[in-house]
């Protein structure tokens, strides 16, 4: 493996368990298995660490998914593909994380949302288009704001809310979040088939 990635996929492998705030460049040299001067001939500092990491963990999550979307049957089996798909790393994720990047890396938050906007909103946007067209989701359907509203929901679930507590993790709350969601979008067609792909694919954990 090369180095920048080495370095990227373990700090993220911290930042998804820890959070941001705490972890130092030494916890991050120290995980990837390389020197700080190692380090220091990748990232200037911290903030270029956290950019640069969450965008390329971002990237690689986006085409897993992409991916996973393409070789689906039709438009429902591809959302409870891509929803089966981050299970494991709504498992791993501290529920501080995205609160801590949007509080003291505010750079690389942004440019994360613009990512979710250029990318997520287009794909879920591609997604509802389909589900119309398979009569799977209802014809009265705004794909656009529909996409838009999807990625807000999953944003509502990282900050301080009534939803995520000692009793609910963020695995639970967002299969919740996603269920809710396809069943106010769905036809009669596209719920028979949910039910099957949700057997399906919830019982299987995919790895990040």
């Amino acid at each position: 493996m090369e180095p920048l990635t080495k370095i990227q996929s373990a700090a993220i492998e911290l930042f998804r368990h820890y959070g941001f705030k705490t972890i130092t460049m030494d916890d991050i040299a120290r995980k990837a298995g390389i020197s700080k001067k190692t380090l220091y001939q990748h990232f200037a500092n911290k903030n270029e660490v956290v950019l640069e990491s969450v965008l390329w963990f971002k990237t690689r999550i986006y085409e897993f998914c992409c991916a996973a979307m393409e070789d689906s049957e039709n438009a429902i089996e591809a959302m409870v593909r891509v929803t089966g798909n981050l299970d494991d790393m709504y498992s791993q994720l501290n529920p501080m994380a995205i609160l801590e990047l949007e509080r003291y890396f505010p750079e690389a938050y942004d440019k994360f949302k613009e990512k979710l906007i250029e990318q997520d909103v287009e794909a879920i946007k591609n997604n509802i288009i389909r589900g119309k067209e398979e009569d799977l989701y209802r014809e009265c359907l705004d794909p656009d704001f529909i996409a838009k509203y999807k990625i807000e929901l999953s944003l509502m679930m990282f900050h301080n809310n009534l939803l995520v507590n000692e009793r609910r993790d963020l695995l639970f709350v967002g299969h919740e979040i996603s269920e809710l969601f396809l069943y106010g979008i769905m036809t009669p067609k596209g719920e028979k088939l949910y039910r099957k792909y949700k057997e399906k694919y919830f019982k299987q954990v995919s790895k990040i």
